[in-house]
């Protein structure tokens, strides 16, 4: 498989990106690889770049978007951050790969048995730590049960992946909230901004 250039990035629809990523993770869950010559992609996009989809996604080890929807070197724009939420920064570099780089689709991915919505449902505080899980707090309180607070702990992994799963809404109502840029390409359909929820027991990738 070849790196992608100029003219099949021209040829891509966010339906068509969104598509290409439900195979790729197909092909991840059944072991089926696509056959791509990284080395060769290496030289294809030596002189430029030309990826069909902006993925955000949290640190994990166990989350590398690339090899979860089987995509090679110049396939996708990766941002990653524990909890995978967006801030001034972030906004900014999904407003360049997306209205510059020309990206069709924007994953907010995030996953199962979440380290940083551990932390967030149980309140942790440790350094700079304390500032980044208070920005998932929201997805916390949002999640409404259950109410007994000794089941909205990290021990609760139900609760957990709830948090996580509102953690995804509330990043995607700030993108829209807080990037005019992003929601008018949106609005345009030049781009689609969807969500999506990691397996990291199965390998599979559920979109919202």
């Amino acid at each position: 498989m070849k790196a992608h250039t100029k003219e099949t990035q021209d040829t891509m629809t966010p339906a068509k990106a969104l598509k290409f990523l439900k195979e790729g993770n197909s092909r991840f869950q059944n072991n089926l690889k696509a056959n791509r010559n990284l080395l060769e992609q290496v030289n294809d996009t030596s002189e430029g770049q030309f990826p069909f989809a902006t993925i955000l996604s949290c640190i994990d080890s166990r989350v590398s978007a690339e090899l979860i929807f089987d995509q090679g070197l110049g396939d996708i724009f990766s941002v990653r951050i524990a909890g995978n939420f967006v801030n001034e920064d972030i906004l900014g570099s999904m407003e360049f790969a997306c209205k510059l780089a020309k990206t069709k689709l924007i994953v907010v991915l995030g996953h199962t048995s979440c380290g940083a919505i551990k932390g967030a449902c149980d309140k942790a505080e440790m350094g700079n730590l304390t500032k980044l899980i208070q920005k998932i707090t929201p997805a916390v309180n949002a999640v409404t049960e259950p109410k007994e607070k000794n089941l909205r702990t990290s021990s609760n992994l139900e609760f957990v992946d709830n948090v996580a799963r509102k953690n995804v809404l509330l990043t995607i109502d700030r993108i829209h909230s807080e990037s005019p840029i992003l929601t008018e390409m949106e609005d345009n359909d030049e781009i689609k901004i969807v969500g999506a929820m990691y397996n990291v027991t199965s390998g599979s990738v559920k979109f919202c």
